[in-house]
């Protein structure tokens, strides 16, 4: 209406057009600065007011309070405990617990994966990645041949028996990057963790150990401390003689002959070609093997260690 209006007037009309345009103008631009000036405002306060909480926080406008106070005939109530039971008497139950004669795993019995769950063996995983870490950083002497006790004065690692973990088991994280040569003992490894070690030169045996064993293992200074005799290690129970007597598992109880053969077999299948042992400087190193009954290397069972005079008492032969 108001281009119509100009375009009746003339030139006068075009004027009234452009003075409007300009105020129109003006009043935009007063508007930005005012919400400009507004938002910045509202920043610098969000600068220096605290964190928004519960406790700085108005209530609604015309919310009701509940001025209830006190118990019982005061007017209060039982502030959200219920009628008698746990609430009241805070006696929870346990993270897990399910009431009656039926909880959760009984109550289909035809799902077989809980079955003996409380009696399985667990064996919390190490990385080849992580391995890698501690020999680098010096946490292990490779030197040596490594076993659970090796592992577990690292400082980095730890092994609990009494939740039923067995040992360590050896991962393939970061096995493409795993350079050291070594005689490790786990127990257990899969097949190309296995190629990792020997490619590199190294040895890797799975053995198993007792609940009993791995108690002085995972500590052996509070046994030595103690003044008993070191004890012999459990065979392997009935389940596990298959996995240990395996020479594709490098099982401690298989036929080094078996075992032999078997290295050259996962050489040739994963490429790469198998060092020689007995050219290698650490030859005697690298074939340090424990007895199926022998808890530490160089300690016989039976012996004695006196960590105060520093010295170990042997049996007398017979």
């Amino acid at each position: 209406m108001l281009a119509s209006f100009c375009t009746l007037c003339g030139n006068a009309g075009n004027q009234c057009l452009l003075r409007a345009e300009r105020q129109c103008c003006k009043t935009i631009n007063h508007q930005m600065a005012h919400l400009r000036e507004s938002s910045e405002k509202a920043l610098k306060l969000l600068r220096t007011l605290p964190r928004v909480q519960i406790g700085n926080l108005r209530p609604n406008p015309n919310s009701k309070q509940n001025d209830k106070r006190g118990r019982a005939q005061h007017g209060g109530d039982k502030h959200g405990a219920g009628n008698k039971g746990s609430g009241q008497r805070q006696n929870f139950m346990r993270l897990g617990y399910e009431t009656g004669n039926q909880p959760f795993y009984l109550r289909f019995p035809y799902e077989p994966y809980y079955k003996g769950h409380h009696m399985r063996r667990q064996y919390p995983p190490i990385s080849m990645l992580k391995l890698q870490v501690l020999i680098d950083t010096n946490r292990i002497d490779i030197s040596q041949p490594i076993d659970i006790a090796t592992l577990c004065n690292s400082g980095l690692l730890s092994l609990k028996p009494a939740e039923l973990q067995y040992g360590f088991q050896l991962t393939d994280d970061g096995l493409d990057n795993f350079k050291a040569k070594i005689n490790i003992e786990v127990q257990h490894a899969s097949e190309a963790v296995i190629a990792a070690v020997e490619r590199n030169g190294g040895v890797i045996r799975t053995a198993y150990y007792d609940p009993r064993s791995l108690h002085i293992l995972a500590n052996p200074k509070k046994w030595f401390e103690k003044g008993l005799p070191i004890p012999q290690r459990m065979l392997p129970p009935q389940d596990a003689v298959e996995y240990y007597t395996d020479a594709k598992n490098r099982g401690y109880l298989a036929n080094p002959e078996e075992i032999s053969k078997e290295r050259l077999v996962l050489a040739q299948k994963y490429g790469y070609e198998l060092p020689r042992i007995e050219d290698d400087v650490n030859y005697e190193m690298l074939t340090a093997a424990k007895d199926p009954r022998q808890l530490f290397h160089g300690l016989e069972p039976g012996w004695l260690v006196n960590l105060v005079d520093k010295t170990i008492v042997k049996l007398k032969a017979t």
